[in-house]
């Protein structure tokens, strides 16, 4: 019954437009593309969010077709079915998306190269990052952002992270920062932050005196934007905006943070009295209120 159960089955995905525009997995295989062996999903939040998304660019540049799983039954429904119609399920959130429409030996070769070349960067940044990434590796699916962070590929998707911290809470549990998934930080090496950031390394890494608290701030700048973009929460939000102070203070040309002298207000004049009300020349002991017309007043 499985089998006749996801062919019942409707979703969103990159290509269906309208809010009643639904397609359901025959169809999707049905119009994969020739080189395309997997089925593509994209858990997430809402559609908005994952169309924009960097996970997105390869795919859109490649004109394939995404399934949106916007909800949290999804995430569930991933991991007790793994293939429709004899094609896996593949998250491209997660570690290990291929693609088969590229030249093997020109994909492996360029690889290598980048691997290379970049391979002074990756070191200098995993000993920065330290726990908070399992790895630093170069992508071969970013399009134009700089980096993301990924998710490991049996491990959860920062979206199934995000649907249990929010049924912790739910629960009056609060997750601490130990109990965060540590995903893959991917580079760009065509990106042009992640060659200048290749550049501006000292020969010598291995100590840390040697190198600038620039670089590092720019480092983990870049590891905070991989975050949120990969979907994950910024580890430690009171660093983050330590490193976002000093970035001001440094583009704004500020060499102290200590505030400014309190300002004195002028003192105000004070508010001439009221004159007194006084009429001389008039005369109430004249003045005939029961000859007065009052129109009916009461008075």
């Amino acid at each position: 019954n499985k089998d006749k159960l996801q062919k019942l089955l409707l979703f969103k995905s990159s290509k269906t437009e309208g809010e009643d525009n639904f397609i359901s997995l025959q169809e999707y295989v049905e119009r994969m593309q020739p080189w395309q062996k997997e089925i593509y999903v994209f858990p997430g939040e809402s559609i908005g969010t994952l169309k924009d998304s960097a996970f997105m660019d390869a795919f859109n540049d490649r004109d394939a077709e995404v399934i949106y799983l916007t909800d949290a039954v999804d995430e569930y429904f991933l991991q007790n079915v793994r293939e429709f119609d004899g094609k896996k399920f593949r998250d491209i959130t997660k570690d290990g998306v291929k693609f088969s429409d590229e030249d093997e030996d020109m994909a492996k070769r360029r690889a290598k190269v980048y691997s290379d070349t970049f391979k002074p960067l990756t070191k200098f940044l995993k000993k920065l990052y330290g726990s908070d990434v399992s790895r630093v590796s170069i992508s071969k699916r970013l399009g134009r952002a700089p980096a993301i962070v990924s998710s490991n590929e049996w491990g959860n998707s920062a979206n199934m992270d995000r649907i249990q911290r929010a049924q912790a809470f739910a629960h009056g549990v609060a997750p601490g920062e130990n109990t965060m998934p540590v995903g893959i930080m991917e580079l760009n090496p065509r990106h042009p932050f992640i060659i200048n950031l290749l550049e501006s390394l000292p020969k010598d890494t291995e100590e840390e005196d040697n190198i600038p608290q620039s670089v590092k701030d720019t480092a983990w700048i870049l590891l905070d934007m991989a975050t949120m973009s990969g979907g994950f929460p910024v580890r430690d939000p009171k660093k983050y905006a330590a490193r976002m102070t000093r970035v001001l203070k440094s583009n704004l040309g500020i060499e102290s943070l200590k505030l400014a002298d309190e300002i004195e207000p002028p003192e105000l004049d004070e508010e001439a009295d009221e004159p007194d009300f006084d009429m001389p020349d008039f005369d109430m002991d004249g003045i005939d209120l029961d000859g007065m017309d009052l129109g009916g007043s009461g008075f």
